[in-house]
């Protein structure tokens, strides 16, 4: 029986969503909410702690194992909004991550972005690219970071991608993606992480779309034709 597993085909690659804080992955492991589909065999919900060194070492050393080793990576929370209008509640979804050392392509983008519209209907669901940070971006450093292009900020994001990608073996292309929500924004900024203003709606958010990582992850396990 050993010997027939061992040289059967290899088991479909899982999936680890990394969030940086405990209110995150609470969200995360309470599934949807009611009714709601909890996080599926061979899935993982990875605390890193927060900012980018530490998702660094948390996300290198679970993909070390080798129950994880050629995992999906989806990193996930909650970000600051870069663009007028944003609200807290809408949706992120990156098309790239961005910090000093480069940027980092995300797989699936328009299936993930459909995925959330079907999780969480009504909510509005942004699509460009991510930056990172090693701290929490207030006031004038807010429009400098848009005027680069980018859509929103987050601290560990861009760190989770690049390790992941960086973490691949056998040269493989290893899926990525970055999904957000906006906990604060241009016109709703927080005074400190901690006080998430915008938390409830976000958290509730961020409870819901669960399943769009599922269905993200299902999507592009599939073969290609």
């Amino acid at each position: 029986m050993a010997a027939a597993r061992a040289g059967g085909p290899e088991p479909p690659a899982p999936l680890l969503v990394a969030c940086a804080l405990r209110i995150e992955e609470a969200a995360l492991r309470s599934g949807g909410g009611r009714g709601a589909a909890r996080p599926e065999p061979g899935h993982a919900v990875l605390r890193t702690g927060m900012g980018p060194r530490a998702a660094e070492r948390a996300v290198g050393r679970a993909l070390a194992e080798p129950r994880l080793h050629r995992a999906l990576v989806l990193a996930t929370g909650f970000c600051a909004g870069l663009v007028p209008g944003m609200s807290p509640g809408d949706l992120v979804v990156a098309e790239e991550t961005r910090d000093p050392r480069g940027a980092v392509a995300c797989a699936g983008t328009a299936l993930l972005a459909e995925a959330l519209a079907r999780a969480a209907p009504g909510q509005a669901v942004h699509i460009g690219a991510l930056t990172g940070s090693d701290h929490v971006v207030r006031g004038q450093e807010r429009a400098q970071l848009r005027a680069t292009g980018a859509i929103a900020v987050d601290m560990e994001s861009a760190a989770t991608l690049w390790t992941a990608t960086r973490a691949a073996a056998g040269g493989r292309n290893r899926p990525v993606a970055a999904v957000r929500v906006i906990v604060d924004a241009p016109e709703h900024e927080l005074v400190r992480i901690g006080t998430l203003r915008g938390g409830i709606s976000a958290f509730r958010v961020l409870r819901a779309v669960l399943p769009a990582f599922h269905d993200w992850h299902r999507s592009l396990l599939l073969p290609r034709r």
